[in-house]
């Protein structure tokens, strides 16, 4: 196995003297040192062969026991030198100080075909940013994350990748839905990939620290590898640094609002600094359209990071990260004048996307209340995101009075759509169908369009449930099906076509379609 090493995180940015692996706050560093643990009986369950192809690889090496004992952590490649990042970050609104990698080790960075790629073991050991935990991960959450990080690069939102999913053979001690009910699940092991893992709160935490020579170290080295085109490090410079990365976030997040996604713990240590989606936790796809939707048990009561305020969340992390980089600008003028743009940005963004989704090309000055009408009548009862918007490329704006018919199968209960409703939803397929008429594009041409950007395959989390439930069983047939279904959501697929529905009944309330912790 044969993988082209150009470490720089580790060689270029300071490191944590300390070499012992015990809990402690690391100061005036970026990372420390530190081995993964060893695996009692590994066994790969998937690989993406996409990945394998993007690092140089081989479906032969990722068959040789070489590529099991790296993924795994049971061995270190020559001439590397594993590390966890240190990072700090605002947890539900508060500042929580050092967090770091408290379950990822970082085992190299390759290149190849002119990209560079960081790659990173999810559970596999204690780190010294573990603070009480052990550092390890269980089949569940892997599999959420393998499954969705390759799921969301197919629908094109900017993500991590992923590149296997493998058994540690180890039991992992675990309280689901932290109630005191702890029970020992199988250990796993997920290896992403990413061009690079730093997060807001990797300035945030030296910036907190007064440390700005050390946060100084880290902007530039970040500006000259991953944003090399803004030029030499200057005031000017980290000025457009930060506003790419606003763009990039805003970005990021209206894509997750155009397919339904909720990430559910938008901690700014959880937002990378290339406005890649990153640590799939306890995230899901809205199955009724609720903007006050969270998966996230741990914010049921507050709902801070539900599906409707996700922008808003954005700019308020965006602020922490202005508040870091004023360390080194030490004027707040150009930030504030990039923050202040976020609201406009963000309303224009989202209305051209509403626009795509409704297969509207032409824009026009009432568009605006058609989204706002629609988002309000999707709300009065429970009506299916996914299912809705992919049937509603079928409409015909000479039949408007179709129109509940043509999405009748997004309806949890018809029975709940009573007269008054369905007069509303008359009233705005109506409107809709006023509106098609403006446009140019014949039906077919617009139902392509439509389609291309309102998937009709997403991972649900009952899909993920039933594909957890096989392989806590020996069963991983389902993982590599919705592997395989998920890598083209947009495509019709008729022999899946069992996936295209609501969620099932009996995933209403169950454990794992619905609420979701933090270990998850």
């Amino acid at each position: 196995m044969q993988l082209n090493i150009k470490d720089r995180f580790n060689k270029e940015l300071p490191a944590d003297p300390i070499l012992e692996n015990t809990r402690r706050q690391v100061e005036k560093a970026c990372f420390s040192y530190v081995t993964p643990k060893q695996t009692a009986k590994p066994e790969l369950l998937h690989v993406s062969p996409e990945m394998l192809i993007n690092l140089g690889l081989t479906q032969a090496d990722a068959k040789s026991e070489d590529f099991l004992n790296v993924f795994t952590g049971n061995s270190v490649l020559p001439n590397t030198k594993p590390y966890a990042m240190c990072y700090g970050g605002h947890q539900f609104g508060n500042w929580a100080g050092q967090l770091g990698d408290g379950r990822a080790i970082n085992l190299t960075e390759v290149e190849h075909n002119n990209k560079h790629w960081a790659i990173q073991l999810k559970g596999a050991g204690e780190t010294p940013y573990s603070r009480t935990a052990d550092g390890l991960a269980v089949l569940r959450s892997s599999v959420r994350e393998y499954l969705c990080s390759e799921a969301m690069y197919h629908l094109g939102v900017p993500t991590t990748r992923a590149l296997s999913l493998s058994l540690s053979g180890d039991n992992v001690l675990r309280d689901m839905l932290y109630d005191g009910n702890a029970a020992y699940e199988k250990g796993a092991i997920v290896c992403r990939v990413a061009p690079s893992f730093l997060r807001f709160g990797s300035y945030q935490l030296l910036a907190a620290r007064q440390d700005k020579e050390t946060l100084k170290t880290l902007v530039d080295y970040t500006i000259k590898h991953h944003f090399s085109h803004l030029g030499t490090p200057s005031k000017d410079t980290y000025l457009q640094f930060f506003e790419t990365v606003v763009n990039d976030t805003l970005k990021m997040i209206v894509d997750w609002q155009r397919v339904g996604f909720v990430h559910g713990v938008m901690n700014t240590d959880n937002l990378s600094i290339l406005g890649q989606t990153i640590d799939y936790g306890p995230y899901g796809w809205l199955e009724g359209y609720d903007n006050n939707w969270t998966p996230n048990t741990t914010d049921r009561q507050h709902k801070r990071y539900r599906f409707g305020s996700q922008l808003d969340v954005g700019l308020w992390n965006l602020l922490q990260l202005a508040n870091a980089l004023l360390l080194l600008i030490e004027e707040a003028e150009g930030l504030e004048i990039i923050l202040n743009s976020y609201r406009e940005k963000a309303a224009t963004q989202y209305l051209e996307m509403m626009r795509n989704k409704l297969g509207l090309f032409n824009a026009e000055e009432n568009d605006a209340q058609l989204v706002s009408n629609l988002e309000e009548a999707l709300q009065l009862t429970e009506t299916d995101m996914t299912i809705f918007f992919r049937n509603l490329s079928r409409f015909s704006a000479k039949k408007p009075s179709e129109g509940l018919e043509v999405t009748t199968d997004a309806f949890y209960v018809l029975d709940e759509v009573t007269d008054v409703i369905e007069k509303q939803w008359n009233t705005w397929f109506k409107s809709y169908a006023e509106r098609l008429q403006n446009e140019t594009l014949s039906s077919e041409d617009r139902q392509a369009k439509m389609n291309s950007v309102n998937p009709k395959y997403v991972l649900r989390n009952y899909m993920s449930q039933l594909s957890i439930d096989d392989a806590n069983k020996g069963d991983y047939k389902l993982i590599d099906d919705l592997f395989n279904l998920l890598k083209k959501p947009y495509d019709e697929q008729p022999e899946n076509e069992k996936w295209f529905a609501k969620r099932p009944d009996w995933a209403r309330n169950k454990v794992g379609c619905s609420m979701l912790s933090c270990s998850s």
